[in-house]
């Protein structure tokens, strides 16, 4: 055989090897896989308590404030800011007072308010700079503390409570009727507010897919006192909707206006893209056009002696093209002068020349246009022979 079958043959032969050695060396093996939270349960933190409530026939609503609660119902809080808004503040504490069961867990804010109201405090261990880094490092309240920790002491067996930080326990200034506890001490706590009671839990299991994990349905029993027919509210304030929901949800008719008049305002004091009507077509005026016009103006407001004035110096600056001397005669040699090179009446000139009785618009109209024919004529006749006066 040739060279390069040779090495034809020798690559086929390693892959053949190399695709027996995948085919033995990889195992195929079935793994579950968690999907993402679907429908409600993606959007309501309690969906799996409330579920869990529903099955021991009792009823379950998920809110955002107290509501209509009845007096001995149920209301658990968690992410809820106790003291944000006094007026919903103090609306539970009466509720609670009147006889209703308040159940909190660590996910509580305003928690100074609160522990002034109730008597319960959380407590956090004191770290000092003596503290090497590493034992620092351990009881950093902050830290993940492990999977699960039992909690006992209602005389029943013990709790295995998860997703908690252990460095941190429960304080009450009260007596407590019932409580739970670790080694870092007290994890639960229910103590007597009025005729009521107040329960807190040093953790936050019962949200999302943590209900169903450690005994955190039947802590759950506990820790509500749940019984057939118990009405339960949960409070929370984590999915709150946005403040342009809430402004719609509580108040779309003021938008709705609001929106109608603003548009209506920009649409008034806009700019327009052209006007409301087509604009008349400029067309120049003549010179003459513009004399008249002015003239007419004149006479309206009372200025004909200005007018009079000036077709006279008009006239005398054409006469004394064709009349030598002109403006050395009186009135009736300037007339008569006139005359001979017009077709007009000497004594017409004289009255029109001297504004006699020119108090009437129409006789102050005649005269200047009598003045006006003359000097046309003077002009028309001002290319042939000049003559004197006698």
């Amino acid at each position: 055989m040739t060279r390069g079958r040779w090495i034809a043959l020798g690559v086929t032969a390693a892959v053949i090897v190399l695709a027996v050695w995948i085919a033995r060396a990889i195992t195929w093996t079935s793994i579950d896989i968690q999907t993402g939270l679907k429908g409600k349960a993606r959007t309501d933190p309690f969906y799996a308590a409330q579920r869990f409530a529903e099955q021991l026939d009792a009823t379950t609503t998920w809110e955002h404030a107290l509501g209509d609660a009845a007096p001995d119902a149920v209301v658990f809080a968690s992410g809820f800011h106790w003291s944000l808004i006094p007026s919903r503040r103090k609306e539970l504490e009466r509720w609670v007072e009147g006889g209703g069961r308040l159940v909190v867990d660590n996910q509580l804010l305003g928690t100074e308010e609160f522990g002034r109201w109730s008597g319960i405090t959380r407590e956090f261990p004191k770290v000092t700079e003596d503290d090497d880094t590493d034992d620092t490092a351990e009881v950093n309240v902050f830290s993940r503390a492990e999977r699960c920790h039992d909690i006992t002491g209602d005389g029943r067996s013990p709790y295995s409570l998860c997703e908690f930080l252990t460095k941190s326990w429960l304080a009450s200034k009260s007596t407590p009727i019932w409580t739970l506890q670790n080694a870092s001490g007290l994890q639960a706590v229910r103590v007597h507010v009025g005729r009521g009671t107040v329960t807190m839990l040093n953790a936050s299991p019962f949200g999302g897919r943590s209900f169903i994990e450690g005994d955190h349905a039947r802590l759950f029993v506990a820790l509500t006192q749940l019984r057939r027919q118990d009405e339960i509210h949960f409070l929370s304030e984590d999915e709150t909707p946005s403040l342009i929901a809430l402004i719609w949800r509580n108040g779309a008719p003021v938008v709705v206006l609001f929106a109608a008049w603003l548009a209506l305002t920009l649409w008034r004091g806009g700019v327009r893209f052209g006007p409301l009507e087509p604009r008349a077509e400029l067309v120049r005026r003549s010179l003459a056009e513009q004399i008249r016009g002015t003239a007419h103006f004149a006479l309206r407001i009372g200025d004909g002696d200005v007018l009079h004035t000036a077709t006279l110096r008009a006239l005398a600056r054409a006469a004394q093209r064709r009349i030598p001397g002109y403006l050395s005669l009186d009135t009736d040699a300037r007339a008569a002068a006139i005359a001979r090179f017009t077709s007009i009446d000497a004594a017409a000139l004289t009255a029109a020349i001297s504004a006699i009785d020119l108090r009437r618009v129409h006789d102050l109209r005649n005269a200047i246009a009598l003045l006006e024919t003359a000097r046309r004529q003077l002009l028309l006749r001002s290319t042939g022979p000049s003559h004197g006066t006698d």
